[in-house]
């Protein structure tokens, strides 16, 4: 599809254009001109939008589709198309399906399902078989089918020998290890942040320690094999300072921070609503802030909507009994903006490609178009019409916005959210 995006603000310091407005036309899904009043001789289709402005393709590293085996919760073809309307060029899907990807033929599968969309999907597969901690998955087999990582979602590898051998055997093909870091022992029976809000509601709490002993952990194994290790969703002040310090060594490591962390607390707990039961778990304000200078320090790599679609039957019960996890698409630039200026969140939404070996393309005259479009501007409400999965556990129900996704140009297809 040939487009022209008319008065386009562009946020991209690989682009000669970083910072100006200007049109962009782009023919056969290639920039073909950048500039002022271009001309319209392909009879291209126009786009304006209030505020337009443009970046490379978001990318998310965490996301959560069902299929196969969870069709209820969520489709790939459908968790494509929320994703492109969300502003995301490119997701890393979690193998938690039913079969778990672990071998190659699960890769292969969902790459076919996921077809031509234009929201690219990349597998990740898991690092143990069934993801149960006991043995290596087919790491090789599933990298030469197309997997992008491994690890195990949201499931902590106790066995630090089996990390210890998987980290070494994934260096003979640059492979990226990540781990979820959870003490189980120390989490216990614990469902929300140990502190001041689970004593007022008498619910069992986590501590921060059952986070940051098994990110020390991770990290002298790190430092004891080499390799490259991603840590998701850290939650916890002194896990940004560990890995802050493992940066500093030399260690070739890279973490992420779920929106949800950076924008909510565990004073939403106060109705024992479901919606905010998440792992790790909401942490309390003082926690929130150190996430927010770790982002904005470099320390934190990666934002990620760590998106979690659940049919209703796995929400709405006790607390105790609920699943863990929200979605997040849809809400994650609108909540972002409450919390960090635009260039902050563009460059978090985008970095991950590097660190997961996904194509890059700067907004440049002659490179292919893979670019997210956005609104920085304008105050609104999330509500249940802005949700676009079949899951509608989100934890940003009621929850104040700035800014919006109009969707995304890339593959050669024009998703807007209209």
């Amino acid at each position: 599809m040939n487009v022209i995006l008319k008065h386009a603000t562009i946020i991209d310091t690989e682009s000669p254009f970083h910072n100006q407005t200007a049109d962009i036309k782009i023919i056969d899904g290639i920039i073909k001109t950048i500039g002022q009043n271009l001309s319209n001789e392909e009879n291209a289709t126009i786009i304006e939008r209030d505020n337009l402005h443009v970046s490379q393709g978001w990318f998310d590293s965490s996301v959560s589709l069902g299929e196969p085996g969870y069709e209820e919760r969520e489709t790939i073809a459908n968790g494509l198309q929320v994703a492109a309307k969300s502003g995301f060029t490119n997701i890393a899907l979690q193998p938690n399906a039913a079969p778990v990807i672990d071998n190659q033929t699960e890769v292969s599968f969902v790459l076919h399902k996921s077809g031509k969309a234009a929201t690219q999907l990349h597998p990740i597969g898991a690092l143990t078989k069934n993801s149960e901690g006991k043995d290596l998955a087919e790491l090789f087999d599933m990298t030469n089918a197309g997997a992008v990582a491994f690890g195990d979602y949201n499931k902590s590898l106790d066995n630090a020998n089996l990390l210890k051998i998987g980290l070494q055997y994934v260096q003979d093909f640059d492979g990226l290890v990540i781990t979820y870091c959870q003490d189980e022992k120390i989490k216990g029976n614990g469902v929300v942040h140990e502190g001041i809000a689970s004593t007022k509601l008498g619910l069992k709490g986590i501590p921060g320690l059952a986070e940051e002993i098994q990110i020390a952990r991770n990290l002298f194994l790190l430092e004891y094999t080499g390799g490259k290790l991603h840590i998701p969703t850290i939650s916890t002040a002194k896990s940004v300072t560990l890995i802050r310090e493992a940066k500093a060594k030399g260690l070739n490591v890279t973490c992420s921070v779920a929106v949800h962390h950076l924008v909510l607390t565990d004073e939403t707990l106060n109705n024992f609503d479901t919606r905010y039961k998440v792992t790790p778990p909401l942490r309390d304000e003082n926690e929130r802030k150190a996430l927010i200078a770790g982002v904005l320090d470099g320390t934190i790599d990666i934002i990620t909507t760590d998106h979690n679609p659940l049919d209703i039957e796995h929400k709405k019960m006790e607390f105790d009994n609920a699943k863990n996890g929200t979605i997040g698409l849809e809400s994650a630039f609108g909540a972002l903006l409450t919390v960090l200026p635009a260039d902050v969140i563009v460059a978090k939404l985008t970095a991950g490609k590097s660190i997961f070996k996904i194509e890059k393309q700067a907004i440049k005259e002659g490179n292919k178009a893979s670019i997210s479009l956005f609104n920085t501007e304008g105050s609104w409400e999330f509500s249940k019409e802005d949700i676009l999965s079949k899951s509608k556990n989100s934890a940003f129900l009621g929850q104040p916005m700035k800014g919006k996704a109009y969707g995304i140009y890339n593959q050669g297809i024009l998703i807007l959210n209209e």
